[in-house]
């Protein structure tokens, strides 16, 4: 029987990886620990879950294309520009021409209880339309990550339902990462309607444990176990304590490896995209 793991990675083989959503600047108060009302210097760079999934992945060699919109400003053009020198494909970062802005993060490098503020009233990411997903060419992609924040709101929720029904057609592998942010959606049940939804379509849910609960209104291990008993990929997530694989009937888990942290926010955006590559990479990487 070939498990899903498998046939993901068949059609990950020699094409590029779309991930859909957030991509804004994030902003650093200097030198790291400072907090924001101290702080005398700043520091920019690209952020959002999209743009930090997109840019891990190009940053371990392998394609990737980034669907989003920014806001007709120097923020916007910093965001597009930063994209490209890390190496992601921007043809599809469209520039609204309505009052939307791209998203600002103001976010403290410190683990000891950081303050992050994310900017996103009328945010540039949401405008995505299913013109803009008809445009891309989803035959020649091997896989499509969607950010749960792109399900959020309309017409970017429209959007993502067309590309889906697009990979369908294409059979191209869709992955979810369930990126719950409470702020994004009028109430938690209807983020609960929607990325069950989605969930229980995709052929690769990833979360972690909290969010898997949410999405399920409790018993969130058991929601994932069913999720893959019906032929999905399920990455279970649970911090420090690793992440269970769940595919085929069978699963394995994955322990973390010890690292000296400087901030606990953006590490699941590194790990979504290094896991992409490392299947795309191929059986021999990937052992």
């Amino acid at each position: 029987m070939t498990l899903p793991s498998e046939r993901i990675a068949d059609h990950l083989a020699g094409r590029p990886i779309m991930v859909v959503g957030r991509a804004g600047m994030d902003i650093y108060p200097m030198p790291d620990g400072t907090r924001v009302e101290d702080a005398h210097e700043l520091v920019n760079d690209v952020g959002g879950s999209s743009g930090n999934i997109a840019v891990s992945i190009a940053k371990q060699g392998h394609p990737v294309m980034l669907l989003s919109a920014v806001s007709n400003d120097g923020v916007g053009r910093f965001v597009t520009r930063s994209l490209g020198e890390y190496g992601v494909d921007t043809r599809h970062c469209f520039v609204t021409t309505g009052l939307e802005r791209t998203s600002l993060a103001m976010a403290e490098t410190t683990t000891d209880s950081p303050d992050v503020t994310i900017y996103r009233n009328d945010a540039a990411d949401l405008a995505i339309t299913p013109a803009h997903a008809e445009a891309v060419d989803v035959a020649a992609l091997g896989a499509i990550i969607i950010t749960g924040t792109a399900l959020s709101r309309e017409p970017s929720r429209s959007a993502c339902e067309r590309l889906f029904e697009l990979a369908g057609d294409a059979g191209c592998p869709v992955v979810l990462d369930i990126d719950y942010r409470a702020q994004a959606w009028a109430s938690p049940d209807e983020a609960r309607e929607i990325l069950a939804g989605m969930a229980r379509r995709v052929q690769m849910p990833v979360g972690n444990d909290e969010e898997f609960d949410l999405i399920a209104g409790g018993g969130g291990r058991d929601f994932a176990a069913g999720l893959a008993e019906g032929g999905a990929l399920v990455l279970y997530k649970m911090g420090e304590g690793g992440c269970d694989i769940l595919e085929g009937g069978g699963e394995a888990h994955i322990g973390i490896f010890r690292v000296t942290a400087l901030k606990p926010f953006g590490s699941g955006d590194a790990f979504l995209g290094t896991t992409m590559a490392t299947l795309a990479a191929g059986p021999d990487r990937a052992a």
